[in-house]
């Protein structure tokens, strides 16, 4: 007797327990971290493949996707954090302007723009003429958002390497000059680049210069020379844009100036900037540079150097070090693979 009720006991319990199994295994919550596993397993295993063959992968369709587009501009910065008021009197006495310039990747943009965003400072952004109709509505959109931001008055077809680049920088400065910001300090950015640094840190950093120039630079290694010694000419076409390098020689700089060759990216003052549009120098200058292969790299570098424009001159080089393939541009952007300075 007591040997059958054991039996029947344990039949019961494994019964029991078979079936507890077998739920669990067939329930959609089970079934949901199989896919999970699976799926994470998958994932894994695509981004290993994508590691050893030094391709990009990317986990989510994208991961920058904020509220833009889906609710008014209120809510849009009330739910994205957007600062509002200046944090600190510092800064509110050193308003920065910025220019941005644009060709794709709105989400990155997007991100970069909240990054930076501070009421007391001014913003232009410059499109790409090549950029899609849906990118520029996207732009013009978030711009809407905000007082102190707007769309550069000319837009360039941006070649790269060609004076198209440079003049979309100057467009905006000119803006800039006519908006009724009395900035301090100027800073050209592209839409891949994201700041390492707060805005009161970015102000503290660029008063430490008291109100010189940062256009970092140095005179041209012998491979660079053919730049501004041969005429480079823009050539645009509907599938496609580049410089094409000739075998004219250029006649030399105006005014005896020494080409010097930097970075495009620059921190600069009002004065400066001023500077730029009326002195006679600077003026022959950039008409004499609009045949040369990627001007933007030499026309703030050698501007700077120019007596009575400069205030940070290039070859001191005890104050500038190059740094070569490194990924940040300076002590305070965080950018793709270029050649870049750092200011110690």
């Amino acid at each position: 007797m007591n040997s059958r009720i054991f039996c029947f006991f344990a039949v019961l319990v494994l019964s029991v327990s078979v079936s507890l199994v077998f739920y669990t295994l067939n329930s959609p919550e089970q079934k949901r971290l199989w896919k999970l596993n699976l799926s994470v397993s998958s994932i894994l295993a695509e981004a290993c493949d994508a590691l050893i063959e030094e391709k990009a992968f990317f986990v989510q369709e994208n991961t920058l996707k904020t509220s833009f587009g889906r609710t008014s501009c209120t809510k849009y910065l009330i739910q994205n954090h957007y600062i509002t008021s200046p944090l600190s009197a510092e800064e509110a006495a050193f308003p920065l302007a910025y220019i941005i310039t644009l060709h794709k990747e709105f989400d990155t943009f997007e991100r970069l723009f909240r990054a930076i965003y501070m009421p007391q400072n001014i913003y232009c952004i410059h499109v790409d003429r090549k950029a899609t109709a849906k990118f520029k509505q996207d732009v013009e959109k978030l711009l809407n958002c905000f007082p102190n931001t707007f769309l550069a008055s000319k837009m360039e077809l941006v070649v790269y390497a060609g004076i198209s680049r440079l003049q979309a920088d100057l467009n905006c400065m000119k803006d800039l000059l006519e908006s009724g910001v009395r900035w301090k300090y100027l800073l050209n950015t592209c839409g891949q680049d994201f700041p390492l640094k707060t805005n009161k840190e970015i102000v503290q950093y660029l008063k430490r210069f008291k109100g010189k120039n940062i256009t970092p630079g140095g005179l041209p290694p012998a491979h660079i020379i053919r730049r501004t010694k041969y005429v480079h000419r823009e050539q645009i076409y509907s599938f496609a844009s580049f410089m094409l390098w000739t075998f004219v020689r250029k006649a030399p700089p105006p005014h005896n100036l020494i080409i010097y060759f930097g970075s495009a990216y620059i921190a600069v003052t009002r004065e400066f900037t001023e500077l730029v549009f009326r002195d006679q120098r600077a003026i022959d200058f950039l008409a004499w540079s609009k045949d040369t292969y990627s001007p933007d790299e030499h026309f703030w570098v050698t501007l700077n150097s120019i007596p009575g424009m400069y205030d940070f001159p290039p070859t001191m080089s005890s104050l500038l070090t190059y740094v070569i393939l490194l990924p940040n541009r300076s002590t305070i952007w965080q950018t793709k693979w270029i050649i870049l300075f750092s200011i110690i």
